[in-house]
């Protein structure tokens, strides 16, 4: 354990993190996303964690990009907009400071940015649709 540092985030995926650079993009996703394979570089995963509390820890260190209009992205749903985005936009909210736009994209869409990713992290998400995409920013000095 690290102080300041949320257990939710081990070596492997702060390596990662720490590795990213500006427009990188991590993906986070629930128990039925095809993470295996989609992770063509990097696949960390975290079997029971719901994906909300990764998204809160990964964005405890990690800045999103503000360079875009949308630094995180969604796979569309069909019919109503599922209740886990709200949570995300809460996470994303509070993390930056700010509201923060989220795409929503079709789902073949969601699948070949996950495959161009840097890292892809799978979760025990049992709510469906429960996958984000996060681009990372910089740290302005």
């Amino acid at each position: 354990m690290l102080k300041t540092i949320h257990p939710l985030l081990t070596g492997d995926l702060l390596a990662i993190l720490a590795d990213m650079g500006h427009g990188d993009e991590i993906v986070i996703t629930d128990r039925n996303f095809p993470a295996a394979a989609a992770a063509t570089t990097q696949l960390v995963t975290l079997p029971g964690i719901p994906a909300t509390d990764v998204l809160h820890a990964i964005l405890s260190l990690l800045p999103l990009d503000d360079f875009v209009d949308s630094p995180a992205a969604v796979m569309a749903a069909p019919g109503e907009r599922p209740a886990i985005y709200a949570a995300f936009d809460t996470i994303l909210a509070e993390a930056e400071g700010r509201a923060i736009q989220v795409d929503v994209i079709d789902r073949f869409a969601f699948y070949d940015r996950a495959k161009a990713a840097f890292a892809v992290v799978c979760t025990g998400e049992s709510r469906l649709y429960g996958n984000i995409i996060l681009k990372k920013g910089v740290i302005r000095a």
